[in-house]
């Protein structure tokens, strides 16, 4: 784990979070009382089955949702007194997200995918061509920045969509079951990516994952069940995906 203070504020801070979904007159409590720290640096897994409440804590992370009740700070902010304005502005400057689909664009290649979001930001097209091709040098597919998603397997997919996800610079990236729509040895592949970034970029990371062979190459693995935290250890392949990575 990468070194902190105990005494400094976290980058992501969950205070006692509750979110209840209204499903008709159903009441279903996803989250119930989740506390949880994510310092500067870190990499933290995320792991459950089925309806743990381990999406909606990301998307509660993400800015995508707020708690029913409870506090959730991003960067010393509160989040739960923002405006949607001020959430979308959160969301497209501090959180990069990464998602089992990629949800590309399929009519753009690989360089503009990266540089959509930079778009909608007015960054200048010299700057964002620039940008974009160095994530795309980094992830490993500078040579196919302007071959389009089909023309891409799914793991330079996913790389592809990493690289946009970093391209505004963001605080920390989520990511919500990267490898579930990829084979065992590619989802690796992309996990020791992750990994790298984390270790050599210093990216915050925090994954999704139902798989424990997955999850433990972070440095921390939060446990959930029921909507709740159940308990926390260290990675234990963290060493190893930093060293093949």
């Amino acid at each position: 784990m990468p070194e902190h203070s105990r005494e400094k504020e976290p980058l992501m801070r969950l205070e006692n979070v509750v979110k209840i979904y209204s499903l008709g007159e159903t009441k279903v409590e996803a989250l119930r009382g989740v506390n949880l720290k994510v310092h500067k640096g870190e990499s933290v897994s995320i792991i459950g089955p089925s309806g743990s409440g381990k999406s909606t804590m990301l998307h509660v992370l993400g800015c995508l949702d707020i708690p029913t009740t409870g506090k959730y700070y991003l960067n010393s902010v509160d989040v739960t007194t923002l405006s949607q304005d001020e959430l979308a502005r959160i969301r497209a400057k501090e959180i990069g997200f990464v998602f089992q689909f990629f949800y590309l664009i399929p009519s753009l290649n690989a360089i503009e995918n990266v540089m959509l979001p930079m778009m909608f930001d007015m960054i200048p097209a010299e700057e964002r061509w620039a940008r974009a091709e160095k994530l795309l040098d980094k992830v490993g597919l500078r040579r196919r920045m302007y071959h389009k998603p089909n023309e891409l397997s799914g793991g330079e997919r996913q790389r592809v969509a990493i690289a946009r996800a970093l391209s505004q610079n963001p605080s920390v990236l989520l990511a919500d079951e990267p490898t579930g729509n990829l084979d065992s040895t590619v989802g690796r592949e992309i996990i020791r990516l992750f990994h790298k970034l984390n270790k050599e970029e210093g990216v915050t990371l925090v994954v999704v994952t139902h798989d424990p062979g997955i999850a433990h190459y972070s440095s921390r693995v939060v446990y959930m069940k029921d909507g709740k935290i159940v308990g926390e250890e260290q990675g234990k392949n963290h060493h190893k995906a930093l060293q093949e990575g």
